[in-house]
């Protein structure tokens, strides 16, 4: 499937993608209805238009036609993932990294300053609720607005690409069509997109308690020194193990190099606020 969207076929066999995204077997008139809901019935979406784009994802190996149904291939699965991640933002890849790295950090200096301090279990879990909260609490409200408004500005420049490559189609009708269909389905996304966000948010304050909260937790449950280190080596673990991981299998780079990449980082933090705590 060419990434261009040139005519109308292309538009449908995006929106039969997102929508099989969700319901990887469909019934085709049950496609067609969702197709004008989606549009909300400004436009008719004909059968033989339906089926000229379900025959080409048929050829490009996306999809199967089994009678009135049709399904996803293996390979349709990937592609219509993918096409729901670009347009969607479905996939929260900077929130857990941005909470993995945050929550560890910010128990690790929790943890820390309780320890060369001699702090009380009490002002320790005190000081790890008012450090952590506000840490997850600010990242909630920077990725919950700074993600509405990077998604649909990105979301507006795909459209205006597709609608700029439609606009090229000779076919007045065809292209009139296409471009109200675009229109509404990226109508649509933008709502989607909200929700998406609101829950892209909720993932990054909570990856960060969790990162935080659980070294802090070990830290008060051991004896001294060993609750030191057990803390140290449990950080040590969600690094390595989740971050490093994560970030491995989402960039397709090898673990090698993220985790060295994320070890660096971490170590640079780290450094940077005792040093800042040092001179307070």
């Amino acid at each position: 499937m060419s990434f261009e969207v040139q005519d109308l076929y292309d538009v449908i066999k995006i929106v039969t993608l997102l929508i099989l995204s969700k319901t990887p077997r469909i019934e085709i008139g049950k496609l067609r209805g969702r197709i004008e809901e989606l549009c909300e019935h400004r436009i008719c979406v004909e059968l033989g238009d339906l089926n000229r784009a379900l025959s080409e994802l048929a050829n490009e190996g996306l999809i199967t036609v089994k009678g009135e149904y049709i399904e996803l291939t293996s390979v349709g699965l990937k592609v219509s993932g993918d096409w729901k991640s670009l347009l969607l933002k479905s996939e929260p890849i900077l929130e857990v990294v941005a909470g993995l790295t945050d929550g560890s950090i910010t128990g690790l200096m929790v943890i820390l300053s309780s320890f060369f301090a001699g702090l009380s279990s009490k002002l320790t879990v005190f000081a790890a609720l008012l450090t952590l909260a506000s840490v997850a609490i600010t990242n909630f409200s920077s990725f919950f607005l700074g993600g509405v408004t990077e998604d649909i500005s990105e979301i507006i420049s795909v459209k205006r690409l597709m609608d700029y490559s439609l606009s090229d189609n000779p076919d007045k009708g065809q292209r009139l069509k296409a471009i109200e269909l675009l229109k509404q389905v990226f109508t649509l996304l933008n709502r989607e997109i909200q929700k998406s966000n609101i829950m892209s948010a909720v993932v990054c304050a909570f990856t960060t308690l969790f990162a935080g909260f659980t070294p802090i937790a070990v830290y008060l449950m051991l004896p001294t020194p060993y609750n030191l280190l057990g803390s140290i080596v449990l950080i040590g673990s969600i690094v390595i193990l989740l971050l490093a991981r994560y970030r491995s299998k989402m960039t397709k780079i090898p673990l090698k190099i993220t985790l060295l990449e994320t070890l660096i980082i971490i170590l640079i933090a780290t450094f940077a606020s005792i040093l800042l705590g040092i001179n307070l």
